[in-house]
């Protein structure tokens, strides 16, 4: 009989935050898939429990890792899969060992706890109907500017990690890209020294630089945006033709393309792809 992969979230701070389930299956299982094995050995320290065979499970090595595991399971071996802080797979490790345990019909049982994006996203005073998790932002200062451009019309609440190191420059390329809206940065989420730092982008921004060296965990949750629909998707369909012209596309390419993603009227694509195009030739 296979065994069970356990998805096991563990403390984002406090210890006393493991649920007491969470507790019972890492003392039962004699294997537990870690992101780092020294995290994991101190948390099973600092529970008084006594330590499992530790299997590293961490970006670098998920692909060959999930197949190691899936023969443990195979073999009817009980696995936990746990990442340094908070649930596995939500921008740590794990993916690939669930969909090859899937893949193999072996029993995948997710254990509910602590998560910094509901946690920070229930006290952020934002709208908590709809959110996208944008995972941790990409280091590049282009790649980062896509990406928020990508989401400029997004409705929905956005919610992502960032570097102490990184999030002024974020903050500011987010108040560029989608203007003034209203931000909470959560700081070291259930540790002594938790915070909430809410205001717009430029304030938080502001309040952040004023620190000599910024610390602590963060998760930044940001309204989504707030506006008329049709004029977004009009302002989405402007940015598309403007970007694929500069990028030396045909205006009719870009009449096809963006005119099929949209569903938009062809013609005035056209036009808008000429207008730019001619606009680009001018200057």
């Amino acid at each position: 009989m296979s065994g069970v992969l356990f998805i096991v979230p563990t403390p984002i701070g406090r210890l006393d935050d493991l649920s007491p389930r969470a507790r019972e299956v890492l003392g039962a299982v004699s294997v537990v898939a870690a992101e780092d094995t020294r995290v994991t050995r101190r948390l099973f320290q600092e529970l008084g429990l006594p330590v499992p065979r530790l299997i590293s499970n961490h970006d670098h090595n998920e692909r060959e890792r999930a197949t190691h595991l899936v023969q443990l399971l195979r073999d009817g071996t009980d696995v936990a899969l746990v990442s340094d802080a908070g649930t596995p797979l939500v921008s740590d490790p794990g993916f690939r060992a669930v969909v090859a345990a899937h893949h193999e019909g072996i029993q995948v049982v997710p254990l509910p706890g602590p998560s910094a994006v509901i946690t920070a996203l229930s006290a952020s005073g934002l709208a908590t109907d709809a959110f996208v998790f944008l995972g941790f932002l990409p280091r590049q200062a282009r790649k980062r500017l896509d990406l928020l451009a990508a989401r400029r019309w997004e409705p929905a609440t956005l919610v992502c990690f960032e570097a102490p190191h990184r999030i002024v420059a974020t903050l500011r390329a987010m108040e560029e890209v989608w203007g003034p809206r209203q931000v909470c940065v959560a700081r070291s989420l259930t540790k002594v020294w938790e915070e909430l730092l809410r205001g717009t982008l430029g304030e938080v921004a502001e309040r952040f630089a004023a620190e000599d060296k910024v610390l602590g965990e963060l998760t930044v949750v940001v309204e989504g945006f707030v506006g008329d629909p049709g004029a977004a998707h009009d302002a989405l369909a402007d940015d598309l033709v403007r970007r694929m012209v500069q990028a030396g596309v045909s205006p009719s390419v870009v009449r096809d393309v963006v005119s099929g993603a949209l569903g938009l009227p062809r013609r005035p694509i056209y036009q808008r792809a000429l207008a730019f195009l001619d606009d680009s030739e001018s200057e």
